[in-house]
């Protein structure tokens, strides 16, 4: 089974939801519906919602139950690139431009801030408080997870912890939730929920740093920016923390890059391969891996049937993707 195969089955429950996302960003505002579509129209992989309807698999499945979990929560992540971006003073996103490239960093920020409040507004057709508990909860995560990465920007002195951390928070959290409300929409029984949390948290750790890794290996094409852009916007990953302790020449490179501000005194192209040379992407992807095989020991307690497969085979994807 390959990842086409799994969207191919959940294609016209996907296209339901992609319908409502669509709908939940035609904003009254003329510059606001057009630039909130314009993020939607970037694409992506749209992994968030495919984990809820997954999930909801485990219980009793209903697209139209499960769309006012996926939508409120893919709204979240694109409120997020939203803000990174403007954050990062970024002019690509997907390789398309962002929007503070294509009107400005005012027009950016409530767009972002629509979105997250479009996230709230959808989920309402819940009663359940758990549901909002959660779902408040990992916005609150992820705004401490950007705090803390302004925090950290251009610094060369951090601990791994630290980075855990923010990647729990800005990325992790996310899809872990996805799996549970996925589930606890659909009804699941409460250790199956506590399972699939626990796989996404760990699948979402894995993605990534596969991310922090093909930001350094990745080609413009496929990346939709230019290789090693994390490090010349001043966010320090887990390759470059691992070379920044473990080689000398690389810990120069990457130190001039940061002291710098990314205004390109030195050939990226030179410091990642003294990064590739340090074992700083080996590392990050032995990290990545045991991620996923911690995911993989959480569906060992859930029931052998066809979405236990799916879940493996996007796990799987996530370890060998190259984009």
């Amino acid at each position: 089974m390959k990842l086409a195969d799994i969207y191919a089955h959940f294609q016209e429950d996907i296209f339901t939801i992609e319908r409502e996302l669509e709908e939940a960003v035609q904003a009254r505002h003329d510059i606001l519906r057009k630039a909130s579509v314009h993020l939607l129209k970037a694409g992506g992989k749209r992994i968030r919602p495919v984990f809820v309807l997954l999930a909801g698999k485990f219980g009793t499945y209903d697209v139209n139950v499960l769309k006012h979990i996926a939508v409120p929560l893919e709204l979240i992540h694109m409120a997020s690139l939203v803000h990174d971006d403007v954050i990062d003073d970024a002019d690509l996103r997907r390789g398309k431009k962002t929007i503070k490239s294509q009107w400005d960093n005012r027009i950016a920020m409530y767009t972002g801030d629509y979105m997250f409040a479009k996230a709230v507004q959808t989920a309402t057709y819940f009663d359940d408080p758990n549901i909002h508990q959660i779902i408040s909860n990992a916005i609150n995560e992820m705004c401490l997870g950007e705090v803390e990465q302004i925090r950290d920007q251009y610094n060369p002195n951090q601990h791994l912890r630290i980075y855990f951390r923010r990647i729990k928070r800005k990325t992790a959290l996310l899809i872990a939730v996805s799996c549970q409300l996925g589930a606890l929409a659909a009804k699941a029984d409460s250790a199956i929920v506590q399972k699939l949390y626990y796989f996404g948290y760990y699948v979402g750790m894995s993605f990534q740093i596969t991310d922090d890794v093909l930001d350094f290996v990745g080609t413009e094409e496929q990346l939709g920016k230019p290789a090693g852009s994390d490090l010349l916007q001043g966010n320090v990953t887990l390759p470059a923390l691992y070379a920044l302790h473990h080689d000398m020449h690389a810990k120069r490179l990457i130190e001039q890059v940061l002291a710098d501000r990314g205004n390109n005194s030195v050939h990226m192209e030179e410091v990642i391969a003294a990064i590739v040379s340090s074992g700083g992407i080996d590392y990050a992807l032995s990290i990545s891996d045991l991620y996923l095989k911690k995911a993989m020991r959480m569906l060992d307690h859930l029931p052998d049937d066809e979405p236990k497969q799916f879940l493996q085979e996007i796990a799987n994807y996530i370890g060998r993707r190259k984009f």
